[in-house]
């Protein structure tokens, strides 16, 4: 086989094969390969089009290819894309700066992938429990939810209730404590005098966009306070605009101690991430004692800086709230004729598919031979996030999809 495999009618089937041939198998793709992009839209290699209804899991909030997303990468990869943090550069600062500002922080810590955001969070909620509260050391807990994606880490994934996450990476870190997701009671019971942290996604995505109890955030943010507790939302996904707010905290109007950001930080193009503090919880770290090769480097820091300013304008979240407002009324209607249920947030969904008529995974498939991509969660729950460029117009073929595949 051939480096070049020509457009064919094979070629599909060729990509497959080479890449199921020297690729480990870690992931279960649709019989798709996709080869170009511009705005919402993906070509494969053999020619045909699909509305992008993934947008890499939210990484792709501003579309595939976003002009001034690409101007600005060009523009660094010219001039400087790698120090290690053994010296300063020209682009952390202003990234960090006003990264601080949209988060209302004081001080970010730079990473690059989501895992690493959160890593990132459990050594600084650890340190500062030992430094700050005051817990005596090696007897820190955090308390995590049960149906949590943060990662798969060895230490991550030991909190994860997913078996196939988990299954044969014993032993598992300790020092953390589940609860369920929306569940204020056994969250207040978890919490002692050696928790230093409750970790949450304001909306489980993984999980299937999965949205918390009104009022639930608040409370977390109010039993944090009392008990002298960091709270560190996990707003990878679900954070810059997906969810028609900057922030899936903001619907509540709650600020954690702690953003845990990645994703869409890195405009599609790069992967970085971020936590984001007050220095009353970021200066616990010092010199030697985290860091990371390529976390904050003039590449990274210069696409950051951009999705920074694309953010401040408001531009998105009012889209993703406009739109995802035009895709619920789209699909509310097919409750009960073949869906379940249907949860929206901003122009992020999650469908429980009516187990008689399919699976979610026999949903994707579906979706594909119509020229929709879109990702099955567990079982029956498709989930949904189009990239924010997305138009009426791109919703619309993809209700008509899903009411197609219903026989409506």
């Amino acid at each position: 086989m051939t480096d070049q495999i020509t457009r064919s009618q094979n070629a599909t089937a060729a990509h497959i094969e080479l890449t199921e041939g020297y690729a480990a198998h870690n992931y279960h793709p649709l019989r798709v390969v996709l080869t170009e992009g511009q705005g919402a839209w993906v070509s494969d290699v053999e020619g045909r089009r699909y509305l992008d209804c993934l947008a890499g899991y939210s990484a792709l909030n501003f579309g595939h290819g976003h002009p001034q997303l690409l101007k600005r990468a060009h523009e660094q990869l010219d001039r400087l894309t790698l120090t290690s943090r053994a010296f300063y550069n020209d682009q952390l600062g202003p990234f960090a700066r006003d990264l601080a500002a949209l988060t209302g922080k004081e001080m970010i810590l730079p990473m690059n992938s989501g895992a690493e955001a959160v890593e990132t969070a459990i050594k600084v909620a650890r340190k500062w429990g030992y430094l700050v509260k005051g817990v005596h050391e090696e007897r820190a807990n955090i308390v995590a939810m049960e149906g949590n994606f943060h990662g798969r880490t060895t230490t991550i994934v030991s909190f994860s209730t997913d078996s196939v996450a988990t299954q044969h990476y014993a032993p598992y870190t300790p020092g953390f404590r589940l609860v369920p997701y929306g569940d204020i009671e056994a969250l207040r019971a978890a919490v002692d005098e050696d928790t230093v942290a409750v970790l949450l996604e304001p909306i489980q995505g993984e999980g299937g966009v999965i949205i918390p109890p009104d009022g639930f955030l608040h409370d977390v943010r109010t039993l944090c306070n009392s008990e002298n507790v960091l709270m560190l939302a996990d707003e990878i996904q679900s954070g810059l605009a997906r969810t028609g707010r900057t922030f899936a905290c903001d619907h509540e109007d709650v600020v954690p101690d702690m953003y845990i950001l990645g994703k869409a930080l890195g405009g599609g193009l790069y992967p970085v991430s971020a936590v984001a503090a007050n220095g009353d919880v970021l200066e616990v770290i010092t010199p030697g004692s985290h860091g990371s090769t390529f976390g904050g480097n003039p590449l990274a820091a210069a696409i950051g800086h951009e999705v920074v300013r694309i953010l401040q304008t408001g531009e998105y979240q009012s889209r993703a709230e406009k739109l995802g407002a035009h895709l619920a009324a789209g699909l509310e209607p097919l409750v009960g004729q073949g869906l379940d249920e249907v949860r929206v947030r901003g122009l992020w969904a999650g469908i429980d598919i009516d187990p008689e008529l399919a699976t979610g995974r026999d949903v994707t498939e579906s979706l594909l031979d119509q020229g929709i991509l879109a990702k099955e969660a567990h079982g029956q729950t498709v989930r949904l996030a189009p990239p924010l460029v997305a138009t009426e117009e791109d919703l619309d073929l993809l209700v008509s999809a899903f009411a197609t595949f219903v026989g409506r």
